[in-house]
């Protein structure tokens, strides 16, 4: 059973909410322990901007259920009627996260067929409890999630090459290969999930630096190059094992995956600075990747079977190959920007002395 940050302090929220609202004299803490656990958030961005929508919604809600209240009480219809018109609004609103919060609001108020003074008591508790959320969120292990994310690079990377490396020759146990494949994909999108993040964020600065819009399109090639390598799995487990194969065929294959492998190992270590820019051409992996499709599909209009699925898993490999290449011009600009940075960084330094 995993036990993380986020669940620590979705648990110190729920108490901390608990303790403000006995603090505060509120006669049903309950509801601010509920919206303590509903806006416990993935990053500190995300957690401040649902605690704008949800005061939104929250007020919006109040508002219509206190009315509802008063003029259709609490009858059972009454009250799936007003769930329903809360549920519009706030689709409309595009605050479609904040809905589940909003509803428990409504009931609540509902209940107690449209007094005002029950209504703010409900608004104030589910304040609470998203007040409670986002200072335990800032306070408490703050997300890190770039950190996060360059880590999770590393591991995922790790068990893509253990299982590129043996995908050809085969020589991992069926079950391990496919329990090990549905690992990576669940990491794999894990790792897009964060990105999401990254990118919101992004598109809600009005003017992101230069050096953030530079940094996600690192992160957007990290990405893409692990999604490519994935593919090539995919594409193996469906095609290669299928088709008519040669001794020389398994060769080529999983020479060139090892190649791509180590090459895509390189790169990574670039990102550490651990190697210097330049220190590995691209233009012989991309003759080589072009050689390997030629000899991978030679013979294509023969009457050999299973040729063309063989075609398929080529082009996956080479895909995989052209996005690396990319990313290792990526590294290559990446280091060079740095390093004139911390040059321009230490110039007065030097003409001072």
């Amino acid at each position: 059973m995993a036990f993380g940050a986020r669940i620590l302090k979705t648990g110190l929220a729920v108490t901390l909410a608990l303790y403000l609202s006995a603090l505060l004299q509120f006669s049903s803490p309950v509801g601010a322990a509920i919206a303590a656990i509903f806006a416990m958030q993935p990053s500190i961005y995300r957690s401040w901007r649902y605690f704008l929508d949800q005061i939104q919604t929250s007020t919006m809600g109040a508002v219509i259920a206190l009315l509802g209240g008063m003029v259709l009480s609490n009858e059972p219809i009454a009250v799936g009627l007003v769930c329903i018109l809360v549920i519009m609004i706030s689709m409309k609103m595009n605050r479609a996260d904040t809905i589940g919060l909003t509803l428990v609001t409504v009931i609540s108020v509902m209940e107690a067929s449209g007094q005002w003074e029950f209504a703010l008591t409900r608004f104030l508790l589910t304040l609470t409890g998203i007040i409670s959320a986002f200072v335990i969120n800032i306070a408490v292990f703050p997300p890190q999630p770039r950190k996060q994310y360059i880590k999770q690079i590393e591991n995922v990377f790790t068990g893509l090459s253990l299982l590129l490396r043996t995908a050809v020759s085969h020589e991992m146990k069926e079950s391990v290969f496919r329990d090990e494949k549905k690992a990576l994909e669940s990491s794999i999108k894990s790792l897009e999930e964060k990105y999401g993040l990254f990118e919101e964020e992004q598109k809600q600065l009005r003017r992101a630096k230069y050096s953030q819009t530079r940094q996600l399109v690192v992160y957007k090639n990290l990405l893409s190059s692990l999604q490519k390598g994935f593919e090539v799995l995919e594409a193996v487990d469906r095609h290669y094992f299928q088709a008519d194969r040669t001794e020389k065929t398994d060769e080529l294959f999983d020479r060139h995956l090892e190649q791509l492998i180590k090459y895509h190992e390189h790169i990574l270590l670039k990102f550490q600075e651990k190697l210097k820019p330049g220190s590995n051409d691209t233009d012989p992996l991309s003759e080589d990747n072009d050689r390997f499709l030629e000899k991978a599909i030679e013979g294509y209009n023969t009457e050999r079977s299973g040729l063309l699925r063989l075609s398929v898993v080529a082009a996956a490999i080479y895909d995989y190959g052209y996005q690396l290449e990319r990313l290792d011009r990526v590294a290559d600009q990446i280091l060079r920007m740095t390093g004139e940075d911390k040059e321009n960084t230490s110039e007065p330094e030097e003409l001072q002395g």
